[in-house]
């Protein structure tokens, strides 16, 4: 548990210095939350909200197997990428994974991208090849 909550702190510091448009969207927009929706299995984030609210930055999975997922896709609205957005729910759909126990196959190239650039998660463990 101590390695575990050290890892994430030790990434996290690395986050900061190497993406801190990232760290932003994380720390500084209360706004952005991501909302797991389990019966249409997509994370999602929405900017804002009320009338006119841009839509959604979504990623969606389906189940391969009784403890197997596919993280098929992402997508960020052009007005609202460059701000951590795919990040937040690439980091949502792990930290999924992790506390049901599920293996992923990875079909989206940024989810893949997001695992290659975060290596101390662990998050490789949880990827079927």
């Amino acid at each position: 548990m101590a390695f575990q909550i050290f890892s994430r702190l030790t990434w996290l510091s690395q986050r900061v210095k190497s993406y801190p448009n990232a760290f932003i969207a994380l720390s500084s927009s209360c706004r952005l939350t991501v909302e797991h929706d389990r019966q249409n299995q997509r994370f999602s984030v929405a900017p804002g909200s009320g009338a006119g609210a841009p839509e959604c930055a979504t990623l969606l999975y389906r189940f391969t197997g009784e403890k197997e997922v596919d993280l098929m896709s992402t997508y960020v609205p052009e007005s609202f990428r460059g701000q951590g957005v795919a990040a937040l729910l690439s980091q949502a759909a792990m930290d999924f994974l992790v506390e049901e126990n599920l293996k992923a196959h990875v079909s989206c190239w940024y989810i893949k991208k997001y695992i290659d650039d975060n290596p101390l998660q662990g998050y490789k463990d949880l990827i079927i090849t």
